[in-house]
Order: structure tokens, then sequence, then C-alpha cells
């Protein structure tokens, strides 16, 4: 039953009941309908935050594990980079110096990331982590495309390694004419005194004194291409043999070969003579390796011993002057 209230009215000296009208009732119902909302949501904020639902703690775990997986799958391209890199390393300074294979420029090893729109399906789609998501897609793909390359990079060199033996037979590895004793060596690679014009110039090949009519060898298999007369090397032959190598022999008297003929090491081709440009009998002789022409005495290895080799080092090293050009 509900209390029934009065109040002390001066002027009448009487207490008078307490009317509350319909208007009052309303006000103080929503005040309090008001205060319960109010209320309700302030502890509902505070329960979420330190009593978060079932669903939102497996959401929580899973984000969590989520996150773990990351960081496990960054440290995995990062450990996959650096083996990969120790890869590059071995091929690069191991694999294709001992096959003489050039070596693969970085821009290529590096490998681009196949351009701006390679993943645009994915940034369309707006997710919320989508930098974390496609700056480890990118780091993938580019992976992937890392280890494309060394791949094709090794199918070469297991090319070279089947051809080895090839390689070896066809390199330029003795010396053109006999020369144990190592005394027709006459002149060395690098700056000599013309002969003729009494000046320093190149001197892109080395010379052996021989007497005229001495047999010239090749120095490795390989088809003859040129032989011809030219003003400066007189007669001269030159064999292609394979693997960027091409070897010249001048001044000769005679040719034992023809042009299109396949010649092995050792094979007489020609005969010491003084044509072309040439002050006495010798043997100007050159190594051309991919277009530069290199220190044939570097490739004397096949028929000196290491002291013999040393010697003929010494002695190339020696500013002489040469017996022809």
């Amino acid at each position: 039953m509900a209390k029934i209230k009065y109040y002390y009215d001066t002027e009448t000296c009487r207490y008078e009941r307490i009317k509350t009208s319909t208007t009052d009732i309303v006000i103080n119902a929503l005040g309090l309908m008001f205060l319960c909302i109010t209320f309700g949501f302030i502890f509902s904020l505070i329960y979420s935050e330190y009593f978060p639902s079932s669903k939102e703690v497996q959401l929580i775990k899973e984000n969590e594990d989520l996150l773990y997986s990351y960081d496990l799958l960054q440290k995995e391209i990062e450990n996959t980079n650096d083996m990969l890199a120790n890869l590059q390393d071995r091929d690069e300074n191991i694999y294709r110096v001992i096959f003489e294979m050039d070596p693969i420029p970085m821009e290529i090893r590096n490998a681009g990331s196949g351009g701006s729109q390679k993943f645009q399906d994915l940034l369309d789609k707006k997710l919320s982590r989508e930098k974390l998501i496609h700056g480890t897609l990118k780091k993938v793909d580019q992976l992937r495309r890392k280890m494309y390359i060394q791949t094709k990079s090794y199918d070469d060199l297991v090319e070279m390694a089947k051809n080895k033996n090839k390689l070896l037979a066809a390199m330029p590895a003795i010396q053109p004419i006999a020369n144990k004793d190592l005394k027709r060596f006459a002149s060395g690679f690098g700056y000599r005194l013309h002969p003729i014009l009494k000046v320093k110039k190149m001197h892109t090949g080395c010379d052996f004194s021989a007497p005229k009519g001495t047999p010239i060898y090749a120095t490795g298999d390989g088809v003859v291409i040129t032989v011809e007369f030219n003003r400066g090397y007189g007669k001269q032959v030159e064999i292609d043999h394979g693997f960027g190598y091409i070897t010249k022999y001048a001044h000769m008297n005679e040719f034992n070969v023809k042009k299109g003929q396949k010649v092995s090491r050792g094979q007489v081709i020609g005969k010491v003579g003084s044509t072309g440009l040439s002050v006495a009998p010798h043997l100007h002789y050159e190594v051309i390796h991919k277009g530069k022409k290199k220190n044939p005495v570097h490739y004397f290895y096949n028929d000196l011993s290491p002291e013999q080799f040393e010697i003929l080092v010494e002695m190339a090293s020696r500013e002489n002057s040469s017996l022809g050009y």
C-alpha cells in the first residue's frame, strides 16, 4: 500500500495531504529511466572492457595467434633471404669463376617486384591489415623471383659442367711452339718498344723467336676461321676454340690448314716466318677471350711445371722490344 505523504501548511496551521500530479509522475519515471539507461551503458562499457564476451575472447586469441604466425613468417622470409644470398655469393665467386662465366648483374639478381598493379585486386578489397598483408606478399614475390633466377643460373652451370671436358680441350693451354727450355720466349704482353717505329705501343700478344720453318702448333681444339695475309700481321691464322676463345698466329711463313678445318691441340698449323711488320723470324701469338685480348702467358699451364711457369711470367714482365706488331 502506497504511503500517503503530508506537509504542514503555515497559513492554515494544518497538515495537508501531498497530491502528486500525473505530469510529475511521468517526469519522475522518465528521469529514473534515463538514470537506469545511463548507468546500464556505463556498466556495459566497463564490463566489456574488463570482462569480454566468449566470442571476443576467441577473436582476441585468434588475432594474437595470427600476429605470432606473422612474426614467424617474417623470420622465415629473412632466413630464406640469407640462405639465398649465400647461394648467390657462392654462385658468383666460386662456380662462375671456375667455369669462367660472366657474373649476373645485381639488377637482375635483385629481381623487380613486377609492377605496382601486381596486387591491385588485394588493394581494392580495402582490408584492415592491408599494408601488413601487401608488404608480406611483395617480399614473398620478390623472394620467389630471386630463387627462379638462381635456379636458371644453376641450369647454366650444370650445362657448363657437362661441357667441362670440351672446355678443357678447347682452352689454349700450351705454348704455340716447342719451348721447354723457355729460351725462345722473346717479348711479353703489354707496352713494348715498337721495333720499327721506336716508340712504346701496346703489344697485344707475345713473341717467340725461332728459325724460319719451325712448326707452329694449335694451342687448343677448335675450328680455323682465318687463313690470310695481313699487312701488319703478315701471314696469319685464327682459330675459334668455342667458349669465347680465339687464338691468333701471325708472321707465319706458310700454312698447313684451311679455313673451316677442325684442328686439335698440338696439331701443326703452319711454319714460323717473318712476314708483315717483322724484323726477324718469330711467331706473334695472341689469346682473345670474349672480344678482349688477354695475356697469353696466363694460359701456358698445360706443358710447364710450376717453376717454369714462374720463370716465364717473370720473363714476360720485362719491358723489352718486340719483334713485330
